[in-house]
C-alpha cells in the first residue's frame, strides 16, 4: 500500500512546503533557490507535459519516489539510482557529546553553503535551510558539522544535510546533530525520516544505532534537457 513516505517530494510541495513550491497544480518543483527536487501529481499525460515544461524553464530536476517517473518529452536521464529511505523509531539515549550544539540561522548561510559544497550530503543552496530547523557545531569559530530539516509533510519531517568537514571527522560530532534533530521531530509528534546511499555502510551503521531502520529502497532520478 502506497504510503506518504513513497512520494515525499510530491507530499511536501502539496502541504507543509507548499510555500517554496513552483509550478503548475501537476507538476511542481522546489523554488530553484530552495532545491532541485521535483514531483508529479500522478503519471497521467497532463502531468508529464507539465512537467516537460517545467524542465525546459527550470532544469535540471531531481526525483525521489518509490517508481521511477515516466519519460519526460524534451529531457534525458543525467543519472539514475537507488536510495536507502529510513525511518527513525525509539531514538537511543543521546550519544555522549563533550562540545556545544548551536542553531544556524540566515547569518550562517554563506558557511553551511560552503561546508555543504566542501562534503556533498545533498543537493544545497542559498536558501535550502529555510525549510526548516538547522543545527550546527563550532570548532574555533568555523561551522565544523551541520545537520537539519528537509522535506515536510502531515506527520513527517526528513533529516538531513548531516555533514562534518574533513578535518573535525570522528568526534561524533554527526551523530549528535542527527539525533538533536530527530529528537526534535519527535517531540513534535512527528516521524523523522532520511534518505541515504546504499553504499554509505558507515553513515547507515550511525543511522541505526540512532534508532533509524531501513523501510524501503526509493528511486533517486535526475533529468536535464535533452
Amino acid at each position: 500500500m502506497m504510503t506518504l513516505l513513497d512520494r515525499p517530494i510530491w507530499n511536501a510541495l502539496t502541504t507543509r512546503h507548499a510555500r517554496f513550491a513552483v509550478g503548475h497544480g501537476r507538476a511542481l518543483r522546489f523554488d530553484p533557490d530552495v532545491g532541485q527536487f521535483a514531483a508529479t501529481a500522478d503519471d497521467a499525460p497532463e502531468a508529464i507535459a507539465a512537467l516537460a515544461e517545467l524542465t525546459a524553464a527550470k532544469g535540471p530536476l531531481i526525483f525521489i519516489q518509490a517508481e521511477a517517473p515516466p519519460d519526460i518529452p524534451g529531457t534525458r536521464v543525467a543519472m539514475r539510482g537507488v536510495l536507502a529511505q529510513m525511518v527513525a523509531g525509539p531514538l537511543s539515549p543521546p550519544p555522549a557529546a563533550d562540545f556545544a550544539i548551536t542553531p544556524l540561522d540566515d547569518a550562517d548561510a554563506p558557511e553551511m553553503l560552503a561546508l555543504a559544497a566542501l562534503t556533498e550530503p545533498g543537493p544545497f543552496f542559498a536558501r535550502t535551510h529555510h525549510l526548516g530547523a538547522f543545527i550546527g557545531v563550532r570548532v574555533g569559530g568555523q561551522l565544523a558539522a551541520m545537520a537539519g530539516e528537509r522535506m515536510k509533510f502531515p506527520g513527517h519531517t526528513e533529516v538531513s544535510a548531516v555533514c562534518t568537514h574533513p578535518d573535525h571527522r570522528g568526534r561524533g560530532y554527526g551523530a549528535a546533530l542527527t539525533h538533536r534533530v530527530a529528537q526534535r521531530i519527535q517531540a513534535r509528534g512527528e516521524t523523522p525520516f532520511l534518505h541515504v546511499f546504499p553504499h554509505n555502510t558507515g553513515a547507515i551503521a550511525i543511522y541505526e544505532a540512532l534508532g533509524f531502520r531501513l523501510r524501503r529502497e526509493m528511486t533517486l532520478t535526475v533529468i536535464v534537457r535533452a
